[in-house]
């Protein structure tokens, strides 16, 4: 039987959710930015000072990986990032062993923070699931290379019709249809290159009605 792939899943920042973080130097440091908008717990003997600006809570002080309850309470997800492999995997052992999630900076957890390509209104995150630290950043670029302000106006206009069809077409399956077929329209891609952005909205709805 093959192993079942890791779910790809986008998470809302939420002030009500803690994320602990092990470790206090640049491994965590960048960890923590990548969890923004949660509450921050961060635990290490010593934090560096930019990470210390970043955190809710600081506990500075040495861990026990095999007592690691006491710093888990209330937490969401724990980081196990040390620049120790070994102390990484003692953490990400005694996290999952409690019931909580767990990233590790050396693989190993139930998480991982993927590469991103951040536009505007929409973002594409990129991973090898643990296989391969250096593919997915180059994976990320590539693609960030590619999705040029083109797909922004796309993504207005489809936003923009997604709201106008409501009341125009009676089911969800025949909207997603429409839509999808705006999608694929190279006359109305060609349209939003030139920077014709009212012509191609015209396009699209005109495309609605003859299918009627």
């Amino acid at each position: 039987m093959n192993q079942a792939r890791m779910v790809p899943v986008f998470l809302a920042p939420d002030r009500d959710r803690m994320i602990v973080i092990f470790g206090g130097g640049p491994v965590a440091l960048r960890k923590a930015r990548q969890f923004t908008g949660f509450r921050l717990r961060v635990v290490a003997a010593e934090i560096d000072p930019e990470l210390q600006k970043l955190a809710d809570e600081t506990v500075t002080e040495h861990f026990d990986p095999a007592d690691l309850n006491p710093f888990l309470k209330e937490a969401f997800i724990a980081v196990a990032a040390t620049n120790s492999k070994e102390l990484n995997t003692a953490i990400a052992f005694a996290a999952k062993k409690a019931g909580v999630l767990v990233n590790s900076a050396h693989g190993g957890g139930d998480v991982l923070l993927p590469s991103v390509v951040r536009k505007d209104k929409y973002t594409v995150a990129v991973s090898s699931e643990g296989r391969a630290a250096a593919f997915p950043p180059f994976v990320a670029a590539q693609i960030n290379g590619f999705l040029d302000e083109d797909y922004d106006r796309m993504l207005d206009l489809i936003i923009a019709l997604r709201q106008e069809i409501r009341t125009r077409i009676a089911t969800q399956p025949e909207r997603a249809a429409f839509l999808d077929m705006v999608l694929h329209n190279d006359d109305v891609w060609n349209l939003l290159r030139s920077g014709n952005l009212d012509g191609a909205h015209a396009l699209a709805l005109k495309l609605h009605i003859s299918e009627n």
